[in-house]
Order: structure tokens, then C-alpha cells, then sequence
């Protein structure tokens, strides 16, 4: 039908009427309007047999095939004209003859004299023949659009339907299969969903970063065995965690108290020695170092790809979990007393595993196959609580109530160097690049340039800075550091503290238990805006980025290419055609901040006013630590649970229950949750199937 021109007047070409078997041949065919093999022009077929006039030249030759409508050739396909010739051969010949009749006299009309002709014979039909009428038409009527249309044009039909729709259409026929589970359908819904939420739906997908690059599962020690001391007990008469300083303990201070060190605490030597750096002690030289050190001679094989349709399986399933509170929960244990801060990283290009390090009220630094759980390092060097960290590829760095910061290869496990300049206990520290701010009991914020090692101090909180984060408002102003820098785990160079220069754009947002979250402009060194709202001490905050936080920009198309590249043994090694580049949407949302209080509230903050945005009530005792991404908010409570919520609905979805004490730190990935508690130990909620 395709090849008609689209101004054609065709008309279906139906099949001639039957005719009779004529009296003296038997050996005649008896040509019928329902022919199975061939509906093709039978004027003179009964004169076949006549072989003295094959050579004649004024024979005719065979007429070309007849033109069928699809409803006629379906009837051909399904022997639906065997059927009713077999029926008709059944009758008497004189009925025969007159039912011929009303067909022939119905074929040779023109197709206004056959709609008279119905609209009289339905008027003379009785219930009992419009009712066959009715059980016939129900499936003559119906037509498989895709046995019609041409391949690309069903795939555009079916490129309107979302993934519920399409899954329904492919459990029709084989046919419709095929063209449901088509890749390019299924690339589309992926860029529709994976990374951002849907405008139709709703739904958004994680993007999965560690299913992104090729990952060997490389085995880790045994464990040792897991230290099983009693935790301390702590006052609650109080919400706040206080310096570990016996003269303050004299004197209960309106801090949260924590208990003096237990005597087998107090006998280790390395914890009560004052020297600022520590040698790696003999634990270090079992082979996970050989696990934790870089390879970059490792060949990275070829990566498979798999059908889109099981990457957008794999990350609904995940999305579900969250959204229904379905997880599995693994406890690590070895830490003696509260964890109060974790990171951990899955995009590492070694190890091959996921790594967890967090830190203690019980001075160490512990170092974690995320996996298996399996301690890999304990950093011991501090001699007071760690209280903050963060770690890359290359460097640790930790912030401790002993006043002191120190810089640690933690893939070898020594120290590099020891930072001093607070005058109490350093609580929260937060670096990129370039800079490095950190957050002291002392009410102070030091700024550290690890380009030159020079710092600065800023001074306008009246009480402990819990919470810093660095921001580049003008990212193009942005320099690189050096190629050997300070914290460089092969030396650095020597500190300067004359050269403090600083990026221009570059801020800092900080938190405090004066209630109040300060803006600063580093390079002027000057408050430019200060949020109030909390009526509690101000515990956390997030910053949730300009590529984090954008909802109407798909993914770039080498993040969904990259997105399928799997090590599953079950992969499809079907390799996808090359798709044409996305190009993102140039509009962008601005940087969200979020904080989390002891007033029991998290809040949403819009940066340019210093207004809140968005207040979130559901936990009843005080908020200790808060994560999001683009997708979800998480929070950590002194009432023992973790709350997942909706940032744009404000609403809990989720409240997940297992801690024996207070959720003291958080950390959020695209399918877990890893969280850190005064119980002494750290649990991973998994959303993975």
C-alpha cells in the first residue's frame, strides 16, 4: 500500500467471485473468490488444458497479481477462504448457484452500489444474523498497525510510550516484542530518566558512577579479629559532644560530655605519645597495602555493553527500593567508641573496591573495604577524638579535638604532615584544590592555601564552628595548583606563609552553634551574608552544586554511553550504534545549600537572599549530620534514625531504624546509605537488589 502515491484513488482489488464447475470437465479447477495460493486473474483458466493453443500468439499473457487491500491479505494469510469455499462446495448445486450469484452481483459492483446492497440486507437481518454480524466484525475489524507500517515508523509510534507501556506491548506478540525492546526506545527513556527526575513522571533514576568504570574484584585480607570493648557511656543530659579535656570535665559545661578515656585506651603508646607525626606501625606491612597502593600499570580491558532496556531495569529497581524503604544493612565493627565522621569513595581508580575511611572518639582512622567490610588501615596518631575528614586519590585529611590537623597517605598509611594553628579542638574541615578551610572550638575559621601553605584566620561566630564548605562562584577564575604540592605524599614543598592569595570567586559557607550559617568572600576576607532561621545549634550543610542540582538538563551522551559499560558475565555483547551527541540545555538552577540543626528542623536555603526556601519537620530530637544529592535528601538524628526525604515535596518517603544511639555522621550514594553512630559502629544500607 506504501507504494501507492498518496493522491491515488486506488480502490482494494477484490478478489473475482466463485464460479461453478462446468458439466463435462471434471478435470476444470473450480476458481473461487477465496483463493489461498493465488488471487490472480482466472478469465480463461478453465481452457488451461487446450495444449493445441499454447503456441498460438494471440494468447494473452498471464495478468499481473492482484492489488490487496491488508484486510484481504490477512484473510489469504489466515486460510480464512479455504474455510468458506469448503462450506460453499458443501451445498446443494442449486443453492450453490444462487449463493454465486449474490456474490458475483456483490464483487463486480462499484463500491457505492455495495454499500446500498449492505444497507439493505441489514435491514432485512433478524437479531440472530446481526449478532454474527457483531462476533464477526469484533475480529475482522481489528488490525496489527506493526504487520502494516514500516519498521521506523512503528518505533515512532512506540517512542510515545513510557517503560510500564512498553513492557505491556512487548508481551503481545513476537513481533511487538521486537520492536518494544528496541534499543533506540529504550536509550530515550534512559536520557529521559538516569541522572535527572522526568518532567512527565516524575521518576528519576540514579546514574550508578561506580557501574561506569571496569572494576576487578580484587580480594582483600582476612580480617582481623573485631574488637568487641564495651562503648562508653555518655551524658544526655546534654545534646552536645565536648572536648576530651579532664579540667572541663570539673566543670560540666553545657556541651554534650564524653566519658574519659577507658585504662585500655589510656595504656596505648601510641595514643598517648605527643609526637604530631606517626610511623607506620608493623599492622601496615601485611599485603592490603599491595591492595591500596596505585597501579597505574594495570591494563584496563575492553568493556561490553548491555541492552538499555536492563540498565533502566537495573536502576528502577533501585529506585523503588528507595521510595519503599527496601534495603539490606550491613553493621561494620571496630571502632571502641562513637564513629563522628566518614567519607567514602566508589569511583577510585584503585582499588578496585569502594573505600570507607572514618574517624573516632577512639583516635584512629580507620580504612575499609566498603565490599566486604573488611578493615584495611587503622590511622593511629591523633590523641584526641577525630572529629572531621575528608580523603581523594592521593591524600587524607583529618581534623581532631587535640587542636592539631594532619595530612595522611592513607594508602600507605603514614603520616605526611601535622597542621597546628587552632587553639582548640578543630570539629569540621573541608578542601579542594587549592584551599583548605577548617572550623575549630575556638569560634575560628583558618583558610590554608595548599598551593603555598599560608593561611588566614576569619573570626565572626560566637561559638564552635561545626561545619565549613568551600564554594567557586566563578569557576573560569579558577588556577591550578602546583604539580608538587604541600600535602604531596612524596615531600611537598616547604610552607609559606607570607602568599595567601586566593582564587577570585572563591567562598566559603560555615555553620555554627551561635545558630547562624555565614557566607565568605575569601578573597576579601569578609562576611557577605548570613542565614538565620535555626533556633538550634547549626550541625551540617550541603551544597548541592550547579551540576548537581540541575533538573530540565539531560544527561551528556558520553555519560549514557558510559553508562552501559558493565563487567556482568551475563552482558549482551551486542555493541550499540553510535548515538548523535546531546547537547545540554543551558539552563541552570543555582547552588542549593542545605543545614541541619539540634532544633530538629533541616532547611532549605536560597543563597542569593539568605531566606529559607524549605523547612523539613519529622525527627524529634536534634539533627546531627544531612546528605543529598540531585535526587534525594538523607538525615542523621540524636532520636536514633535516619530520614530519607523528598527535597522538592518536602516529605519523608523513608525512616530507617538500627542504631542503638545517635546517627552522628552520614554519607549518601546513588544506592546506599552509609552512616556512623555513638553505638561504635558503622552500618551500609544497600538499595541494590
Amino acid at each position: 500500500m506504501s507504494a501507492n502515491p498518496p493522491n491515488s484513488s486506488y480502490v482494494c482489488d477484490t478478489i473475482p467471485a466463485a464460479r461453478l464447475a462446468q458439466p463435462g470437465h471434471p478435470s476444470s479447477p473450480l476458481p473461487t473468490p477465496f483463493d489461498d495460493i493465488s488471487p490472480l486473474e482466472i478469465d480463461h483458466h478453465h481452457n488451461d488444458h487446450d495444449h493445441d493453443h499454447v503456441n498460438e500468439p494471440e494468447r494473452s499473457s498471464p495478468p499481473p497479481p492482484r492489488k490487496l487491500c491488508v484486510r484481504h491479505q490477512r484473510m489469504a494469510d489466515e486460510g480464512t477462504n479455504l474455510k468458506l469455499q469448503q462450506s460453499l462446495d458443501a451445498l446443494p448445486l442449486e443453492e450453490r448457484e444462487a449463493v454465486n450469484a449474490i456474490w458475483s452481483n456483490f464483487s463486480s459492483s462499484s463500491h457505492p452500489r455495495r454499500a446500498l446492497i449492505l444497507q439493505g440486507l441489514l435491514t432485512m437481518c433478524c437479531f440472530s444474523q446481526l449478532s454474527l454480524l457483531t462476533e464477526h466484525l469484533a475480529h475482522l475489524i481489528r488490525i496489527d498497525p506493526f504487520a502494516v507500517l514500516p519498521r521506523e515508523v512503528s518505533l515512532k509510534v512506540l517512542g510515545y510510550l513510557d517503560a510500564t507501556s512498553l513492557c505491556r506491548a512487548a508481551q503481545v506478540t513476537r513481533r511487538w516484542r521486537c520492536l518494544a525492546d528496541d534499543d533506540v526506545l529504550w536509550r530515550g527513556i534512559c536520557e529521559q530518566h538516569i541522572g535527572q527526575k522526568c518532567h512527565k513522571c516524575g521518576w528519576g533514576l540514579p546514574i550508578l558512577e561506580k557501574k561506569r568504570r571496569y572494576r576487578l574484584q580484587s580480594p582483600s585480607p582476612c580480617p582481623s579479629p573485631a574488637l568487641s570493648l564495651p562503648s562508653t557511656s555518655s551524658a544526655l543530659s546534654s545534646l552536645k559532644r565536648a572536648a576530651e579535656d579532664p579540667e572541663q570535665l570539673l566543670a560540666p559545661p553545657l556541651k554534650r560530655q564524653r566519658s574519659e578515656p577507658s585504662p585500655c585506651q589510656s595504656s596505648d603508646p601510641v595514643a598517648s605519645s605527643p609526637s604530631s607525626s606517626v610511623s607506620p606501625p608493623a599492622q601496615f606491612d601485611f599485603p592490603s597495602s599491595a591492595l591500596l597502593a596505585p597501579n597505574p600499570a594495570l591494563p584496563s580491558p575492553l568493556s561490553v555493553t548491555r541492552p538499555w532496556k536492563d540498565v533502566y531495569s537495573e536502576r528502577m529497581t533501585i529506585e523503588r527500593n528507595w521510595r519503599r524503604g527496601r534495603c539490606t544493612v550491613r553493621t561494620f565493627k571496630g571502632h571502641t567508641d562513637g564513629v563522628m565522621c566518614l567519607q567514602f569513595s566508589e569511583t577510585l581508580s584503585h582499588p578496585a573496591f569502594p573505600v570507607l575511611i572514618t574517624g573516632s572518639y577512639d583516635r584512629t582512622v580507620r580504612v575499609w573495604n566498603l565490599e566486604t567490610g573488611v578493615e584495611i588501615h587503622c590511622l593511629k596518631g591523633h590523641t584526641r577524638a577525630v572529629r572531621a575528614l575528608q580523603f581523594d586519590e592521593v591524600k587524607l585529611i583529618t581534623g581532631s579535638m587535640d587542636n592539631t590537623i594532619k595530612v595522611w597517605d592513607w594508602r600507605g598509611g603514614r603520616c605526611i604532615r601535622t597542621l597546628t594553628g587552632h587553639t582548640e579542638g578543630v570539629v569540621c574541615l573541608n578542601f579542594d584544590e587549592n584551599v583548605l578551610a577548617s572550623g575549630s572550638v575556638d569560634s575560628t575559621i583558618k583558610v590554608w592555601n595548599l598551593r603555598t601553605g599560608g593561611a588566614f584566620t576569619l573570626r565572626g561566630h560566637g561559638d564552635w564552628v561545626n561545619a565549613v564548605q568551600l564554594w567557586d562562584s566563578n569557576p573560569s577564575a579558577r588556577t591550578r595548583g602546583p604539580d608538587v604540592g604541600l600535602f604531596d605524599v612524596n615531600g611537598g614543598a616547604s610552607p609559606s606563609p607570607g602568599c595567601l592569595q586566593i582564587d577570585p570567586g572563591k567562598m566559603l559557607f560555615s555553620a555554627s552553634d551561635d545558630g547562624t550559617i555565614k557566607l565568605w568572600d575569601l578573597t576579601f576576607r569578609t562576611c557577605v551574608r548570613q542565614f538565620t532561621g535555626h533556633v538550634g545549634q547549626v550541625q551540617s550543610m550541603k551544597l548541592l552544586l550547579e551540576d548537581e542540582c540541575v533538573d530540565d538538563a539531560p544527561p551528556s551522551a558520553s555519560l549514557l554511553e558510559e553508562t552501559t559499560s558493565e563487567t556482568e558475565s551475563d552482558s549482551s555483547d551486542t555493541h550499540l550504534p553510535q548515538p548523535a551527541p546531546v547537547v545540554e540545555t543551558t539552563k541552570r538552577k543555582k547552588p542549593v545549600l542545605i543545614s541541619g540543626s539540634l532544633d530538629n528542623t533541616i532547611k532549605l536555603w536560597d543563597i542569593d537572599t539568605g531566606n529559607t526556601i524549605r523547612t523539613f519537620f519529622g525527627h524529634i530530637e536534634g539533627v546531627w549530620s544531612v546528605a543529598s544529592d540531585k535526587m534525594r535528601l538523607v538525615s542523621g538524628s540524636h532520636d536514633r534514625t535516619i530520614k530519607v526525604w523528598s527535597r522538592e515535596e518536602g516529605r519523608c518517603t523513608a525512616t530507617l531504624v538500627g542504631h542503638q544511639a545517635a546517627v552522628s555522621c552520614i554519607a549518601l550514594g546513588e544506592d546506599k546509605i552509609v552512616s556512623g553512630s555513638d553505638d561504635c559502629s558503622v552500618k551500609v544500607w544497600s538499595f541494590s537488589p
